[in-house]
């Protein structure tokens, strides 16, 4: 990648109710001279680095809490990684790792934005066995 482009990877919160889909028509619809691929977590988005700058502002002023945007080292296509040209995927499970904490990260933000507090909820507890055969045997 050089220094005048830039590739970026928009990752959308799981929790959001956006789609990869809506994102990419988005990106289009601004009529910026960029690139934009959908995949399944958002949208790639390929330009000079003043264009993709430009359009991640923009999506970020519309979508403040569901999109997540990082430099991606690669360009789209590439053939070190492009599945279709039989690439590997190496950083997918970080890139998956990453995706499913956007749904903690998205309510630390907001909570921040709106000057609340914002504690990590705790993990859910497993419910002992007995007292789930009381409430099946109470309807």
């Amino acid at each position: 990648m050089s220094e005048e482009r830039e590739t970026r990877i928009f990752m959308i919160s799981p929790d959001s109710m956006l789609t990869p889909d809506q994102l990419v028509r988005e990106v289009h619809a601004m009529g910026k001279e960029v690139t934009a691929k959908e995949t399944c977590y958002g949208t790639l988005v390929e330009g000079s680095r003043a264009s993709v700058r430009e359009v991640l502002a923009a999506i970020r002023e519309k979508y403040p809490y569901d999109i997540y945007s990082k430099v991606r080292a690669y360009p789209t296509g590439d053939p070190r990684r492009c599945r279709a040209q039989h690439g590997t995927r190496p950083g997918y499970a970080q890139l998956e790792a990453e995706w499913e904490a956007l749904p903690l990260i998205r309510q630390g933000v907001r909570a921040c934005d709106m000057g609340e507090p914002f504690e990590i909820p705790k993990e859910k507890e497993k419910l002992p066995a007995e007292e789930f055969k009381k409430i099946c045997e109470a309807s």
